[in-house]
């Protein structure tokens, strides 16, 4: 918690805790390191670029090094050739580090459900928020940035799933619960 202090005349400053501070400078100076597997790298170039503005959230310009990096984007299908290769690029990275799993394949294999793709970010590295989507949407992307900054700040490092904005419309007429549709029989 910050207080105000104020000393003679108009001066004054703020005093916190120096984890608090520093989880606050951590959480808006996210350097990323992308590592771009397939088709959901499209979605996130397009997510990256002007019109969706990732810079108001401190994780603006890519590193060409995971030396340099501390956020690893993993945007699409992993083969079992490349597991090797993403492993030693996330170890290569500086401490505190996370991982965000962009889309469904890096998340959990996608419909590649075979012997040469390997199901999921987490069965090599620690995952910290999974975004589903194939590709996700530039919002639910954006969501899974805050959702992460939000980790950072209270030091949490369990896995978090983006969840979905609204429900899938076909999810809405099943229960009957769309706007002017007639209550089933089920429901009363």
């Amino acid at each position: 918690m910050a207080e105000v202090t104020v000393g003679g005349g108009n001066e004054s400053f703020f005093t916190t805790r120096f984890d608090a501070l520093l989880a606050w400078s951590r959480k808006w100076s996210l350097f990323q390191y992308p590592f771009v597997t397939a088709c959901c790298g499209m979605e996130f170039m397009a997510t990256a670029a002007p019109r969706y503005d990732i810079a108001r959230f401190g994780a603006e310009a890519p590193r060409f090094s995971p030396r340099q990096a501390d956020l690893l984007w993993v945007v699409g299908t992993i083969s079992q050739r490349q597991g090797p290769v993403l492993k030693r690029i996330y170890e290569q990275m500086a401490d505190p580090k996370w991982v965000i799993a962009f889309g469904t394949c890096a998340s959990c294999g996608g419909f590649y459900d075979n012997y040469t793709t390997i199901p999921g970010t987490d069965k090599i590295i620690p995952t910290d928020i999974y975004i589903p989507g194939c590709p996700p949407r530039p919002e639910a992307v954006l969501d899974g940035l805050m959702l992460l900054q939000e980790k950072i700040t209270k030091g949490d490092r369990e896995p978090v799933v983006v969840p979905p904005r609204e429900a899938p419309r076909v999810a809405q007429v099943r229960v009957g619960r769309h706007e002017g549709a007639p209550r089933s029989e089920h429901d009363q």
